[in-house]
């Protein structure tokens, strides 16, 4: 990656933005891309950077808006034919019949920001789940019940304050949506905040207290860990209840040349009496565009 994408790359990694990094590790004549060439793919499909023309662009585009949705990282190979996809195990072949011939082969690696954690507490197993969550690659943020701005795209909200302005945080946490919300707190009074919620009754049953698993905790670092434990385990678990995401990235087809693209508005499109149609080449655009009639039945 050249030495301006490797700066635009920091600077969206500081600012906590998923993106793609897209390097051609191989490419065969007559194609216009070499190895090494690379592109950042932004979430909204917009590609910075050089991995090919309009054609092999496209196809970057939509598989990599979905590598961004599965966090897995992906070879993508481009060939001329007709179009079809291959798939394997962490690799995709896609024929494109726009391409005058060659193959380029292209690795879609996608850099999510941490997951972050919210902290609620100054307590001693307030800090031992912020050093602890760090070990383990999670960005733990550490503040009080009343400055605690939850989102929903946050991991996990913990309130180790014992019993200092550990409602506000629940609620909006609860509210939000965060997946994990804990309270640490022994049975009896966690039962006791929990009733005390203004939430719903859904919201209210999404709480764990007492936190973390029964691992026989005492110490606040063993504590720390049972909490992590029960995390993780609960974002492995989601994970695997989520194993149609790929569907989430919205494809259509272009009715020229019948290549899956990307519905982004950053793919090239065209918008004719209302109706946006999406293409994966400037020539497919043309030809629709001057007479799309002839592509009625296929749009």
């Amino acid at each position: 990656m050249g030495d301006t994408l490797a700066r635009r790359a920091q600077e969206l990694t500081g600012l906590r933005e998923s993106f793609v990094r897209a390097t051609v590790v191989r490419a065969q004549h007559p194609t216009s891309a070499s190895a090494g060439d690379s592109a950042i793919v932004h979430p909204d499909g917009i590609i910075d950077g050089f991995v090919g023309g309009n054609c092999v662009e496209a196809s970057v585009r939509e598989y990599g808006l979905m590598t961004l949705s599965t966090g897995e990282p992906l070879l993508l190979r481009v060939v001329p034919g007709e179009p079809s996809h291959t798939r394997e195990e962490g690799a995709v072949e896609v024929a494109n019949p726009c391409l005058s011939g060659g193959a380029i082969e292209i690795f879609l690696e996608p850099h999510l920001p941490a997951a972050r954690v919210v902290v609620v507490g100054s307590t001693p197993t307030a800090h031992a789940l912020a050093e602890l969550g760090a070990g383990i690659g999670l960005e733990m943020q550490l503040t009080d019940g009343l400055s605690a701005d939850p989102a929903a795209d946050d991991a996990a909200l913990i309130v180790a304050s014992h019993g200092r302005d550990e409602e506000p945080a629940l609620e909006a946490a609860l509210r939000a949506g965060v997946p994990y919300v804990a309270l640490v707190a022994s049975a009896t009074r966690g039962a006791s905040v929990r009733a005390s919620l203004d939430v719903d009754e859904a919201q209210r049953a999404r709480l764990h207290s007492p936190a973390g698993l029964d691992l026989g905790a005492r110490t606040p670092a063993e504590i720390a860990l049972s909490i992590l434990a029960q995390l993780v385990a609960e974002r492995a678990a989601r994970r695997r209840g989520e194993s149609s995401r790929e569907r989430a990235v919205e494809t259509v087809i272009d009715p020229v040349c019948g290549m899956s693209v990307a519905s982004s508005p950053a793919s090239l499109n065209a918008e004719i009496e209302g109706v946006t149609t999406y293409f994966c080449s400037p020539g497919c655009r043309s030809r629709f565009v001057a007479h799309p009639e002839r592509y009625a039945d296929a749009s």
